[in-house]
Formats: structure tokens, C-alpha cells, sequence
């Protein structure tokens, strides 16, 4: 008998993109990051540009620390 797998609803699926998007973004913002070099503001971001975005600023930060870059 195979697993049964629980469907969560849509309203709390888009809730929790919401709530990561938010922490995303002010995090981002904490980090002085206010748009993209094209000039894309964040909240007109997708949650995946976000995560990229926010991975790479964390890293960029983390070397300049380190004295890498």
C-alpha cells in the first residue's frame, strides 16, 4: 500500500510563498540590496529570483568578510 499524501490548500501554499517572499525581501533590504542592476524593484521578483538573488548577496557578503574578494 502506497503512501497517502496530504494536499495542502492553495491559500496556505500561497500564505507561506508569501511569508518567505516578505522575509526575502527585507532581508535583502537589510543587506542593502534594493533592486537589480536592470532596475527590477523586489516585490516585482518571483520567489525564485529571490532565493537566487538573496544567495548570492549573502555569499558576495561572506567573502568580503573573509577578505576573498
Amino acid at each position: 500500500m502506497q503512501g497517502k499524501i496530504e494536499k495542502m490548500p492553495l491559500t496556505q501554499l500561497r500564505r507561506g510563498v508569501e511569508a518567505r517572499m516578505d522575509y526575502l525581501k527585507s532581508e535583502l533590504i537589510k543587506m542593502a540590496y534594493f533592486k537589480t542592476p536592470d532596475g527590477v524593484q523586489l516585490y516585482e521578483l518571483t520567489l525564485t529570483e529571490l532565493e537566487q538573488i538573496w544567495e548570492n548577496v549573502r555569499t558576495r557578503q561572506a567573502e568580503k568578510r573573509k577578505g576573498v574578494i
